[in-house]
């Protein structure tokens, strides 16, 4: 073949050519994940493919390289693949009011979460998207149609069930209803750390602890007028005035229902500027126990998703209790542990309390499985509000 008529690539967006270079494109397809083999092989088809053409866009041989990794099964390489590509267009993704913004696969990614999926199979459904973009060459995409391609791969990889849930998502989110996501749970169940990455995942940015209203009632309200505020939601009995010698759980749990109570005034002040302002938020707390959460499930018109965690192992719940205590202090993590009797049965009330009211149990062993755990849950509630609503 004379020099002239090599193969070039043409960058689309800055009209200048490079040669196709067959060991280039092998080293990208090994970043991608493949071994040198696969990858020099699927250069040389590729090369083998595109035949006697003189020149090529940079996104046509992009789409011609996905097309190869999807036939020969290589779909997790894809998203490593299109990474490495050269300056494509920015894709621009218009709204149904009329605004835009860049397309990005990670908001694609996190808007997938409630669907409750393993990580890897949200990623190929997002980078599945991102590639069909790339290789159609469109610089424009719509919302509806973004959505409608995420329809479609949802029931292809995971299932009808799943698809439909993500649909009862979107619909859900176009309401304007807010969503109360309460977590409760007793003192080292991960309520606080949970909490946080439900926030992050589901674009919810507003978070509420009930330690942090008990703090402020506490400016407002003297110890010696309120003494069961100005302990541990363990040790509030220790303030009651009939309280016993001895250690009772009975008079444990009357402590701690009693600052519950108290408590449970600013939980009201911040669900009843929720409900007026129409934002979603998540409350967590030791204070919201089941009973609670079920009255709040009945006065709001919001969508309210209870969950109680639990580490239902005590060597777990020790090992947890005494992390959390290094972060913040060695004396607290003493304390805990000198406490942790209290913090058990504490524990076993909430979870049986839990399930008298049918509030979901989440035992919160592994991060990545109780965020997912949440997910199918919150889509469960969702499924029943839509057909109590039908």
């Amino acid at each position: 073949m004379d020099k002239n008529d090599k193969l070039h690539i043409v960058d689309s967006a800055e009209g200048s050519t490079v040669p196709f270079l067959r060991g280039i494109l092998t080293r990208s397809l090994q970043k991608a994940g493949l071994t040198f083999d696969q990858a020099y092989k699927m250069a040389s088809s590729i090369r083998k493919e595109l035949g006697d053409e003189h020149t090529v866009s940079n996104l046509y041989l992009r789409k011609v390289v996905v097309k190869h990794l999807e036939k020969r099964g290589f779909n997790s390489c894809i998203e490593d693949y299109l990474s490495q590509s050269i300056e494509a267009p920015q894709i621009r993704v218009l709204t149904s009011d009329g605004s835009d913004a860049p397309f990005s696969k990670g908001q694609l990614s996190d808007s997938l979460q409630i669907c409750g999926l393993p990580k890897e199979e949200i990623y190929r459904i997002a980078a599945a998207i991102e590639g069909e973009l790339i290789a159609a060459e469109r610089q424009e995409v719509t919302t509806e149609e973004i959505t409608d391609r995420v329809f479609d791969l949802l029931e292809k990889y995971a299932g009808l069930d799943i698809s439909n849930a993500y649909r009862r998502w979107v619909a859900f989110s176009h309401t304007g209803r807010p969503l109360i996501i309460l977590v409760g749970g007793a003192n080292g169940s991960g309520k606080s750390s949970i909490s946080s990455e439900l926030a992050h995942r589901l674009d919810i940015v507003r978070t509420q602890s009930t330690d942090m209203l008990r703090e402020v009632m506490r400016l407002l309200a003297p110890e010696r007028l309120v003494p069961t505020l100005h302990t541990s939601s363990f040790e509030a009995y220790t303030q009651m005035p009939t309280v016993s010698d001895t250690y009772k759980t009975e008079e444990m749990i009357t402590g701690y229902l009693t600052q519950s109570r108290q408590v449970g005034v600013g939980v009201e002040g911040v669900l009843n500027r929720t409900c007026n302002e129409r934002v979603s938020v998540i409350i967590e707390g030791v204070h919201l126990h089941p009973q609670l959460m079920e009255r709040i499930s009945r006065e709001t018109d919001a969508l309210v998703v209870p969950i109680i965690l639990a580490v239902l192992r005590a060597k777990r719940l020790k090992k947890r209790l005494v992390g959390r205590g290094q972060v913040i202090s060695s004396r607290r993590s003493e304390r805990y542990l000198e406490s942790f009797n209290k913090i058990w049965d504490l524990q076993s009330f909430l979870v049986s309390q839990a399930d008298e009211y049918n509030i979901p149990i989440v035992a919160n062993d592994n991060e990545d499985d109780t965020l997912r755990e949440i997910m199918q849950t919150i889509s469960e509630y969702l499924e029943k509000a839509t057909t109590q609503k039908n």
